[in-house]
């Protein structure tokens, strides 16, 4: 039962257990007079056990988690602990978005998931979809034309902000990174350079924008590079670009360019964008 007491009602408790214990001990070895035998009446001992039950349904309501509006395909392994979900269900979703698939719907996240109906009842209210999504739903009986999608290298920044996730602030960002390299992006990914784009955001933006004339890069091979190439690439220093060159050395070269992920200090989260710049012959 106290553990769904917060640790300072458990404290209050363990005091108050305290002062009981002491006072029956007094009681026990203290003269007996009316004061001391006084029971409280039934109506009085109704209303304190009224009062111990609201605090305890306190206490156990301030432990349930509050719900906000999510979407369900960006639940992480905590975040579906914390739902109550069991970790077979969380493997299931987890080996649905390997494969780049995404749940559309509250029905589909069931069967996916393999959630019980309760669980299901409760959670799914909560369940936020991407406005492409549940207007696609909506129009799917009309029609079924798909509409063309958008370069992204000449969007405006209207156009992006038609997008489900991005404001003034994001648009901006988005152009600006464009602007500083001749010919816009290469590569959607490098999306994941733009400081405030979440997954989620990069994969609306994926819905509606493609990259019809990426910009060029010309690749070097990461077992000939020389530090000065490999520090022109983003997110590669002359510290880290060293780094390369000794390990290459030590491992007689590279067997793919994903082992630079062994090296100490490596930005594993941009080896998407670094890949960009590199190969191995």
């Amino acid at each position: 039962m106290f553990r769904n007491f917060t640790k300072q009602q458990r404290t209050a408790a363990l005091v108050l257990f305290l002062i009981v214990f002491a006072l029956q001990l007094f009681l026990f070895f203290a003269p007996q007079n009316d004061f001391l035998s006084y029971k409280p009446d039934k109506t009085t001992s109704d209303l304190l056990e009224k009062e111990f039950a609201k605090l305890h349904q306190n206490s156990i309501d301030e432990s349930v988690p509050k719900l906000y509006p999510f979407n369900p395909n960006f639940i992480s392994a905590y975040k579906g602990y914390t739902l109550g979900m069991s970790e077979i269900e969380i493997e299931h979703l987890k080996q649905f978005r390997s494969k780049d698939r995404w749940v559309n719907s509250a029905k589909e996240f069931q069967k996916v998931t393999g959630i019980s109906d309760s669980l299901f009842e409760v959670i799914s209210p909560y369940f936020k979809f991407p406005k492409w999504v549940t207007q696609g739903q909506q129009k799917s009986k009309y029609s079924t034309q798909k509409k063309p999608k958008m370069d992204l290298n000449s969007a405006s920044a209207q156009q992006l902000q038609s997008v489900y996730g991005i404001g003034p602030t994001l648009s901006k960002r988005i152009i600006e990174f464009r602007q500083k390299f001749d010919g816009g992006f290469a590569a959607m990914v490098e999306l994941k350079a733009v400081y405030g784009l979440t997954d989620e955001v990069i994969e609306n933006i994926r819905q509606t924008f493609v990259i019809h004339h990426p910009r060029s890069i010309v690749k070097i091979n990461l077992n000939e590079a020389h530090q000065e190439d490999l520090a022109r690439i983003p997110y590669i220093d002359y510290e880290l670009a060293y780094t390369i060159e000794e390990m290459r050395v030590l491992k007689e070269g590279f067997k793919s360019v994903d082992e630079l992920t062994k090296l100490k200090d490596f930005p594993t989260e941009k080896l998407d964008i670094i890949k960009l710049y590199l190969y191995v012959n």
